[in-house]
């Protein structure tokens, strides 16, 4: 029988609802998270033996390794507190620090602490390296883009919006941190989600740019400490299940059929294509649209170099046509192994062409150029490891798939529709509205005050 509770956040009285997740990625957690917190009764449903999706600890021959570096920023409110919710303490597994975009020599842009504007303004001011007139005409864009809210035509690509900007600009700043932020080049990334991603992490609040890394296995930032918390709190967690059939209610009513059980709703976090294959038949409309997104690989090369300890966790790399890799992450400063660096390549589509054994060793010649000393002599790569469709390419004008399928029915995950690139705070997002969205429509649905089970 349905009981009688109250619902957070201002609902009024509800039924207690059976509501289905499938798909366990950090869409699918956040989603199960909300609705549990709420007071309804949880399914979720993965179809790998673990949580996590593509942000999470792998098993390899060479020990267990993260898919992938993956980093958030201060300005990931969402994602911190869903952390914090399941007794994941960010302060504990996340190494944390103002923004520096720098080189091996530790040359670069910093962002000091205090105001974001004067901070920004200060870090610009105090780049070595660029010319007085450089800097000028970074501020006076910065100022421009300030004044128009952080709005541009839809259909402008970054380097649209930077056309006419000094090459070192768009060298040293623009490109690394557009492929860094949409996993898309410049010359096809949407410049409106880039202008999103610059105003939430460099002028939303103190503390926004901060760089926050993971110090501990992804897994230990969410997938592994949710899963404990929904089991504690009576949501099932069904493991090593793809679901294989999704059916909706008849038309004269009854429930939402997931492999043959009834729920009252259903939020399908899983990848574009798997939600497609079970959502076609309901709404072929949404599925085409899904089936559209075209992806963006990541290439991640984790190599051993003795003795090496870079100036920062993290350190960017010049990349070219020969020089795969935008930045390298140094795994010392973050409690891993002493010397275990990560060299990391956005937009990777060329470099997946070539393979990954042309791919890394281009990296290995890279890391001896760039490093210099601080590469050793006895350095040795470990895995490279490629995401092929690590998210979805960013584009102008894109028409992403909407969160609201059918009535009872919703989609989440870092690719529906939204302001935010494909990121850990995209997907923790669009979970935790998908969620919210299935009790407010039950709650539209009830009577005033109560409704009877």
């Amino acid at each position: 029988m349905h009981g009688l509770f109250p619902v957070t956040r201002g609902n009024p009285m509800t039924r207690r609802l059976d509501i289905a997740v499938i798909g366990g990625g950090w869409a699918g957690i956040a989603a199960a998270v909300e609705a549990t917190w709420a007071g309804h009764r949880v399914s979720l449903h993965e179809m790998a033996t673990h949580l996590g999706g593509r942000a999470r600890r792998v098993e390899q021959s060479e020990g267990p390794l993260d898919n992938g570096q993956h980093i958030l920023i201060g300005a990931y409110t969402q994602t911190l507190a869903l952390m914090r919710q399941v007794g994941a303490d960010p302060k504990a597994l996340l190494w944390r620090g103002p923004l520096a975009l720098v080189d091996a020599g530790n040359v670069g842009l910093r962002l000091p602490g205090g105001s974001p504007m004067l901070a920004f303004a200060r870090g610009v001011l105090s780049h070595p390296r660029w010319t007085l007139g450089e800097r000028l005409a970074l501020l006076r864009a910065a100022g421009g883009w300030a004044l128009a809210r952080f709005r541009c035509p839809a259909d402008w690509s970054v380097d649209r919006l930077t056309a006419g900007w000094p090459a070192t600009l768009r060298q040293d700043l623009i490109d690394p941190l557009c492929v860094a932020a949409l996993n898309t080049p410049a010359a096809e990334a949407s410049a409106t989600v880039f202008l999103r991603v610059l105003r939430d992490a460099l002028f939303a609040g103190a503390g926004s740019a901060d760089l926050l890394l993971p110090r501990a296995p992804l897994s230990s930032l969410l997938p592994d400490p949710a899963e404990r918390w929904l089991r504690t709190h009576g949501a099932q967690v069904v493991l090593a299940h793809r679901v294989r059939t999704l059916l909706a209610p008849a038309p004269a009513g009854g429930a939402w059929q997931v492999d043959g059980a009834a729920f009252d709703a259903v939020i399908v976090a899983t990848p574009p294509g798997e939600a497609a294959r079970l959502i076609r038949p309901l709404n072929p409309a949404w599925a085409e649209r899904a089936e559209a997104l075209r992806y963006e690989p990541i290439v991640t090369v984790y190599a051993d170099s003795p003795g090496t300890r870079l100036p920062a966790p993290m350190v960017s790399l010049p990349c070219d046509a020969a020089n795969p890799a935008q930045y390298v992450f140094d795994h010392g400063w973050l409690g891993g192994p002493a010397g275990r660096l990560a060299f990391v390549i956005s937009g990777a589509r060329p470099w997946i062409e070539r393979g990954l054994a042309a791919t890394e060793a281009a990296v290995l010649a890279q890391a001896r150029r760039a490093l210099g000393t601080h590469w050793a002599e006895g350095a040795r790569p470990v895995r490279t490891m490629a995401e092929k469709r690590a998210t979805f390419r960013c584009t102008p004008g894109l028409q992403r798939p909407p969160a609201t399928v059918l009535p009872g029915l919703w989609a989440a995950g870092d690719h529906v529709d939204g302001p935010y690139p494909a990121t850990l705070e995209g997907a923790v997002r669009a979970g935790r509205a998908a969620a919210q969205a299935v009790i407010a429509a039950a709650a539209d649905a009830a009577p005033p005050a109560t409704m009877q089970a």
